[in-house]
């Protein structure tokens, strides 16, 4: 084995290490970020007793945001394993395809909060709203935060491809946009579904 055999190997173990050691990392965030949320909706469960509650209606706008993260979700899956099959072209081209879909996502958002504005649903006066705002914000947030990762990762396969940093790069890009489909799914579920009856007959009488 020449020096250069090891050399290579060793850069290749180094990439290896550093994409377990950003796996971890990863895993650890959004174990932070999913107790965030559920704190968040454990809040929103127990103020839905309030007789300030009102319901609001949840705009169509939604679905289309959910079908946007979904597909999102599915392409950044496919990227991954057409970067693990070596197949460069189709995984840039996924890679591309998914983060559009979160970058059209945020502008459905937007304008999911224009309709409710539209109906006058403001943030403030019914906590229903608040919650609504703050909760689909938060959301957000996570969504643009992926999405800068997300640009990092598309600037560097095209500017300075690496098989083995590429590869783990686009798992872990799949495995977050997972959470935030999954993040997603349960707010909508609890935003869309949830009423005081629903928790009354869940958890029994106050």
């Amino acid at each position: 084995m020449n020096a250069s055999t090891v050399l290579t190997t060793s850069a290749v173990a180094d990439r290896h290490s550093r994409g377990a050691n950003a796996g971890i990392g990863l895993w650890v965030f959004m174990g932070v970020a999913t107790t965030l949320f559920l704190l968040f909706i454990t809040a929103y469960v127990m103020r839905m007793n309030a007789s300030d509650w009102s319901a609001i209606a949840m705009p169509w706008q939604l679905w289309v945001s959910t079908a946007l993260l979904l597909a999102g979700s599915v392409l950044l899956q496919q990227a991954s394993k057409a970067a693990q099959g070596l197949h460069w072209g189709q995984a840039g081209s996924l890679l591309l395809a998914g983060g559009a879909c979160a970058w059209v996502f945020l502008g459905v958002q937007l304008w999911a909060w224009q309709a409710l504005y539209a109906q006058h649903v403001m943030p403030a006066g019914n906590p229903a709203a608040s919650f609504f705002y703050l909760l689909t914000a938060l959301h957000g947030l996570h969504v643009a935060g992926g999405l800068v990762a997300w640009g990092v990762i598309t600037h560097d396969f095209w500017r300075r491809p690496d098989p083995v940093r590429d590869a783990w790069r686009m798992a872990l890009c799949a495995r977050y946009w997972h959470f935030l489909l999954a993040v997603w799914a349960l707010l909508f579920a609890t935003l869309g579904g949830l009423t005081p009856e629903v928790v009354r007959f869940i958890c029994g009488p106050a």
